[in-house]
Order: structure tokens, then C-alpha cells, then sequence
């Protein structure tokens, strides 16, 4: 199960050495173990919806629940990045599908009326192991493909971890609509993660040649495009997160549906979120990251303008229609955004005179390393999403502050995406700029 020659970007490995079939193959058990995790990480968006009167907890207390999830699964990121050097890709995949069994196996036991909210804030707490998943699962992959295909590997990687948000979520609303409890989900879940993990022994790899770079994580820190990624990436997957735990609380908290009516609706703009982030991948791929970035923004900015409208005139239609389209620009915003980080690395290697081989082999080093702490910010943006909607509704009532907040915020990060990838420097006479001015256009391909 360890792979001691790996080298995507020969041809000739990669189609006639097997090297394309392997890879394949730990994407598919990839994405098994990263959807089943995204499921658990999400899981109090529906514990929540059974949560009725009886169980004494208000709408601000549900909001901090999932919350807390959130924060765990944005935290835990950075560990699980760098436990794939140290354990192997197939080892630590299996060890982290089965740490999913602590956080179901205790929501299992507790939830029920009368149990403490401090209870339920430790379960949620460890629910957040989930989140993790996706950066062990990332850094893995990131891997096996190469560059020219990262775009659709990547996102087809993260697309179908994502979708286990909607998929949880169509979980609740059957087993809601059956008269089912909360105990039913979680039931159905538990084996599920056995299975995940299972196959991630049998079906998986490691790559000998993939270690720990301490030398790596240090240059990925110090490098401002980590942390200007990170920004984005809260912008995209922090929204994509958040918005799908608090969706439907959102639905019950200001419109006033029943536990039933809100899961007929939350699953919705995750899933189709989910099912785009490939193709927003795709679309870097073709036509450059930062240039689908730019005009993703720009929509998620006038979609979230639609949300305030609706917001104000109590419009559910209008309202659940500009989430949707929200909902499908965070996953083409994900996509597009995870293919920029290995092609900016790449872009700044050949800049400093790598070529070839070389050059596509320090991009892999220094993205691999960026894409654990790009990942953790990321989801921090969930646990912002979910505050900021706490504290609007504890202060007005509604979540129409907190919209306005997200609407100027993605106008910060389409200008961002503007002046640091797409706008063309002032042209310069010195020889020595050559060379970072050359580095500054090509950044628009990535």
C-alpha cells in the first residue's frame, strides 16, 4: 500500500504506467471518507431542527451549537494537513474516518430532552473532527494528480466531501417526515463511518516520497499569498459552511417554519453547491483562477444584496431563491480558488528561474504546506457566519445586519482578487524587475 515512485507529471507514468488508475482510485475512497466527514462536521444543523421547546434551548443557544462545530472543524485542519506526511495518506485516512464514531456515538447517548447544554456543547464540540477530514483528504490528492488536472481532482475531491452537508440534511428531512427522532440519523450514520473507513484500508495508498517539510510549512507561512488565499478561501468555503448550518435555523428563526418545512429547504442550496465545485474548478482550469474568482464574487456580492431585499420585505420566495444562487457561487468560488494555490506555488517557482520538473516539484511542496493553513482559515469564516447571525437576531430581530456585513465583505475580496492577481503592474525600465513583473502577469493563468 506504499508507493515508493510517484510522478504524475511524466506522461508516460501517468498513462501508460498505471499511474492515472491509482490515482482515481484513492480519489473515489478520498471522497467516501471526506463525504462522511463533512456529514458528521455538519451534523448539528440537524440535531438542531428536533431540537423543539421541550429541550429549553433558544435560537441564540442553536446558533453557538453549531458554531462551536464549526470553530473544532477549522482548527483541527492544520493537524490533519500535516498527519498525512507523518502517518501516510491510506493510514491516516483510516484513522480519521474512525474518529467520526466518537462524536455519533455520543450524540447517540445524550439526545434527548432534559440533557444538559453543556452535554450538547461537547458533542458538538467533537463533531468538528469532521471538518478535518478535508484537509488531510486535500493535502492527499493534491498528491496523486498532476498539475494540469489538479483543477478538476481537487474540486471533485472537495465537491464530493461538500455534498455530504446537503446529504445529512435530506437524512433529517426523511427521517422527520417519517416521525422519526434524532437517534434515527444518527443510527444510520455509525455504520456508515465504519464502511468509510474500512474501504480507506483496503483501497488505499501512501506515497513514500510525501514527508513533512518543515522548511516547506515555514516558507508557506511567511508568504503572503498563503494568507491572502486564506482570505479568499474564507470568502468561498467560509460562506459555503456557514451558510449551510444556519440555514435552516435562519428558515425557523425569521420565517417562522416548522422543523419539516425548514429541512424541505436547507438541503437545497448545499447540494447544488456541492454538485458545482468541480466544474468551478473546470472553469480555472480553462480560463484561469483568479478571473473566475473576480467575477464569483462579484455574483456572490449581488446575490447577497438579493437576500438583503428579501430580507427586508419578508419575502420567503425571493429570499430562498438569492440563497440558492448564493449557495452555487460559494461551490464554483471554492473550485476556483483551490486551483489558484498550487499554480500561484508553481507560477513563483519558474519566476525564481525552476523549470520543468523542478518547478512543478516546489509548487507541490509549498502548496501542499499552504493548503492545511488555507483550509483552517477558511472554514473560520463558518464560525463567523454563525456569530455574526446570532448577534443580529439577538440585536434586531432578524438577520438583515449581518447580510449587509457579508455583502461588503465580498466586495473586499473581489478587490482583493483584482489587485493582487488580475491588475497589470506599472510597467517597469529596470532589468532586475523583469523577472516579478513577468511573475505579476502570469498570475491571472493561475
Amino acid at each position: 500500500m506504499w508507493i515508493e515512485r510517484w510522478d504524475p507529471e511524466d506522461e508516460t507514468f501517468w498513462k501508460e504506467e498505471g499511474g492515472e488508475k491509482v490515482a482515481r482510485r484513492n480519489l473515489a475512497f478520498s471522497v467516501l471518507s471526506e463525504h462522511i466527514g463533512f456529514s458528521v462536521w455538519s451534523l448539528w444543523s440537524v440535531m438542531v431542527l428536533f431540537m423543539g421547546p421541550e429541550y429549553g434551548i433558544d435560537a441564540a443557544g442553536k446558533f453557538f451549537l453549531v458554531s462551536m462545530a464549526t470553530l473544532v472543524g477549522a482548527v483541527v485542519r492544520v493537524p490533519y494537513t500535516f498527519a498525512v506526511a507523518r502517518f501516510g495518506g491510506r493510514n491516516w485516512t483510516v484513522i480519521a474516518a474512525s474518529l467520526l464514531l466518537l462524536p455519533t456515538v455520543a450524540a447517540f447517548v445524550v439526545m434527548e430532552p432534559g440533557t444538559s447544554y453543556s452535554t450538547f456543547m461537547l458533542c458538538a464540540l467533537l463533531t468538528g473532527v469532521g471538518g478535518g477530514n478535508f484537509a488531510s483528504s486535500m493535502t492527499n490528492i493534491n498528491s496523486f494528480f498532476p498539475l494540469r488536472k489538479k483543477g478538476w481532482a481537487l474540486g471533485l475531491n472537495a465537491g464530493g466531501g461538500n455534498i455530504g452537508v446537503p446529504v445529512v440534511q435530506l437524512v433529517g428531512l426523511a427521517v422527520i417526515g417519517a416521525g422519526g427522532g434524532p437517534r434515527v440519523v444518527l443510527g444510520i450514520y455509525i455504520p456508515l463511518v465504519v464502511v468509510s473507513a474500512v474501504c480507506a484500508f483496503l483501497y488505499m495508498d501512501s506515497i513514500s516520497s510525501v514527508r513533512n517539510d518543515t522548511g516547506a510549512v515555514k516558507a508557506a507561512t511567511r508568504d503572503a499569498h498563503t494568507w491572502i488565499m486564506s482570505f479568499l478561501y474564507v470568502g468561498t468555503f467560509g460562506s459555503f459552511i456557514g451558510y449551510g448550518f444556519a440555514f435552516g435555523l435562519v428558515l425557523q428563526t425569521q420565517f417562522g417554519r416548522t422543523p419539516l418545512e425548514a429541512a424541505q429547504l436547507t438541503f437545497v442550496g448545499p447540494l447544488l453547491g456541492s454538485l458545482i465545485r468541480p466544474f468551478g474548478g473546470r472553469l480555472a482550469d480553462r480560463f484561469g483562477g483568479a478571473r473566475i474568482t473576480l467575477w464569483n464574487f462579484l455574483g456572490m456580492g449581488a446575490a447577497t444584496g438579493v437576500v438583503v431585499v428579501a430580507s427586508v420585505r419578508e419575502s420567503l420566495p425571493l429570499f430562498v431563491g438569492a440563497f440558492v444562487a448564493l449557495f452555487v457561487l460559494t461551490g464554483l468560488g471554492n473550485g476556483s480558488t483551490y486551483k489558484m494555490i498550487p499554480g500561484i506555488f508553481q507560477t513563483k517557482a519558474e519566476a525564481e528561474g525552476l523549470v520543468g520538473e523542478a518547478a512543478a516539484a516546489q509548487g507541490r511542496r509549498l502548496s501542499g504546506a499552504a493548503m492545511g493553513l488555507i483550509g483552517a482559515v477558511g472554514g473560520l469564516g463558518g464560525l463567523g457566519i454563525n456569530l455574526a447571525l446570532r448577534q443580529s437576531f439577538q440585536t434586531v430581530g432578524s438577520g438583515t445586519g449581518a447580510y449587509i456585513a457579508f455583502l461588503a465583505f465580498y466586495g473586499v475580496c473581489a478587490a482583493v482578487t483584482w489587485a493582487v492577481y488580475l491588475r497589470r503592474p506599472v510597467a517597469r525600465t529596470a532589468p532586475a524587475a523583469d523577472t516579478e513583473e513577468k511573475s505579476q502577469l502570469s498570475y491571472a493563468e493561475v
